[in-house]
């Protein structure tokens, strides 16, 4: 009897095992590692990808960047509700958790069963089904150096010569610097006068348009399966600004932070700050992070209504990357990350990008979604006396065999000393920490130029015609006679377009 109990099973589960691999409509749109997944019966997260793509490109003959905004906005959005609309309504009759996108015409649904998964990829107005792994973060390394060796204008801000900017009036103000990271610690005194959400004259804040929290669940990386406080204070679907890891903090702190004393830590103290957290502890996914460019195109109220795309930030800082080493695998998953860069970028925003620490790994080593994209403005990172870091990364970038160079351009990236939670600061190494100077540089000259808002790529060539050629120890120069990467100044980008 018992030997019959266990045949049977055995039948069962290989009749299961043969039903799943089965042929069935709309198969081929399966990304590699899909059916596999369901076929050990696992309900993985996925992203569905439609073939309809907005066409915007009548937005280079518009001018002024909340027009551009808003033509960018609309037109994503249109296709979107158009084409998603069986596929919406699928999902609900089946009871799924899921989340759609404008910004790149998808949708990340959770815990996906094989039936959902059929239905789905029958769809005629599916493209592509592919996995939306679970990624986490290489966090930068920590450290001190004796306050013995630091001004109160931190040394990578005066690298790049920010504070003759500063002398000549142009702080920063009136521009919108944005961060996605692991969040932020908006009451830290570098931080809370500079929030966009909070009101010096009455103390008081509103969280809506300036804040918001692309974690609806814990992360599975994180080793635990409902929040923490001892080591997730922020939970999920935070109401304010909160950040679980400290990263997210020390990089706003890079762009704007000043606390009014001996903590003159930021590029462009002058400009606000808005942010999104993509990351639970260091851990995101490409969901995550797809929401917070979505999010920076329009932002929303604290409940992701009534989308306004005149409060788009100027800038964006990206200081995060998805690796092949970490999940990102499928070139599904890194042409959608592109498609949102290309679309937020197209909306008149400045998008920054962290060109990786794989350096050690020798040329060709950037190779993670967005660094390696031609439209991210990618930063390496430099030591402070100008050579650039063994641990950053670097071109040229052969995973999509273009060749091309990468970074952009390098900054100051090594013992950098910022914020971090609850008040403190710390030194950081990572070219996480040189992005956010490339992104306060965005501020300081637009607020010199304020009718250059919006054009990014006069933005991107400013910053990289004025910059200042910068050399490491390897020697990555066979890659077709490109130059090698610079750092940017300040008062060179500024003086470059003087206002007459």
């Amino acid at each position: 009897m018992r030997t019959c109990v266990i045949f049977t099973t055995l039948l069962f589960s290989c009749f299961t095992l043969l039903h799943a691999q089965a042929p069935f409509p709309g198969q081929s749109k399966l990304s590699a590692g899909v059916p596999a997944s369901l076929s050990r019966g696992e309900t993985p997260d996925l992203l569905l990808i439609f073939q309809e793509k907005a066409d915007i490109s009548a937005v280079h003959r518009i001018s002024g960047k909340t027009e551009k905004a808003r033509y960018v906005y609309a037109r994503l959005l249109e296709t979107a509700e158009r084409s998603q609309a069986r596929a919406r309504r699928l999902l609900r009759e089946r009871g799924a958790f899921a989340n759609s996108f404008y910004l790149v015409n998808a949708i990340a649904v959770q815990r996906a069963d094989a039936d959902l998964v059929q239905a789905l990829a029958a769809l005629p107005e599916v493209a592509q089904i592919v996995p939306d792994p679970d990624v986490a973060l290489a966090l930068p390394a920590q450290g001190s150096i004796p306050v013995a060796q630091r001004g109160i204008v931190e040394w990578g801000t005066e690298k790049i010569n920010a504070p003759a900017v500063w002398a000549l009036g142009y702080t920063g103000q009136g521009i919108t610097v944005a961060g996605a990271d692991t969040g932020y610690d908006w009451v830290h005194p570098a931080l809370q006068p500079h929030y966009r959400g909070y009101n010096n004259l009455s103390g008081t804040a509103n969280h809506n348009y300036n804040w918001h929290d692309a974690i609806h669940e814990i992360s599975p990386l994180s080793g635990d399966s409902i929040p923490d406080p001892a080591n997730n204070p922020c939970g999920v679907n935070a109401q304010a600004p909160c950040d679980d890891s400290n990263h997210g903090t020390h990089t706003m702190g890079t762009m704007v932070g000043d606390d009014g004393q001996d903590n003159q830590i930021g590029v462009a103290p002058g400009a606000q700050w808005i942010s999104c957290r993509n990351m639970e502890r260091g851990n995101g996914k490409p969901s995550s992070y797809i929401e917070c460019f979505e999010w920076f195109l329009a932002p929303t109220d604290l409940n992701g209504q009534n989308a306004d795309p005149a409060r788009a930030p100027h800038v964006v800082n990206n200081s995060w990357y998805c690796s092949d080493g970490e999940g990102c695998t499928d070139l599904g998953v890194n042409e959608l990350l592109r498609q949102a860069v290309i679309n937020l970028r197209a909306s008149g925003v400045v998008v920054v990008v962290s060109n990786g620490n794989s350096g050690a790994q020798g040329c060709s080593s950037t190779f993670g979604p967005p660094a390696y994209f031609e439209e991210s403005f990618s930063v390496g990172a430099t030591e402070s006396n100008d050579t650039i870091t063994g641990f950053s990364s670097r071109g040229p970038v052969t995973i999509d065999s273009s060749m091309r160079i990468k970074p952009n351009v390098v900054a100051p990236g090594a013992g950098i000393r910022s914020s971090v939670r609850n008040g403190g600061y710390s030194h950081f190494w990572g070219t996480s920490m040189a992005g956010p100077h490339v992104a306060g540089l965005v501020a300081l000259v637009l607020s010199a130029r304020p009718d250059l808002a919006g054009e990014v790529d006069v933005l991107e060539n400013i910053i990289e015609e004025t910059a200042i050629p910068r050399f490491g120890v390897l020697d990555c120069a066979d890659n077709g006679g490109q130059t090698y990467p610079t750092t940017p100044t300040a008062t060179a980008a500024w003086t470059h377009w003087l206002p007459c």
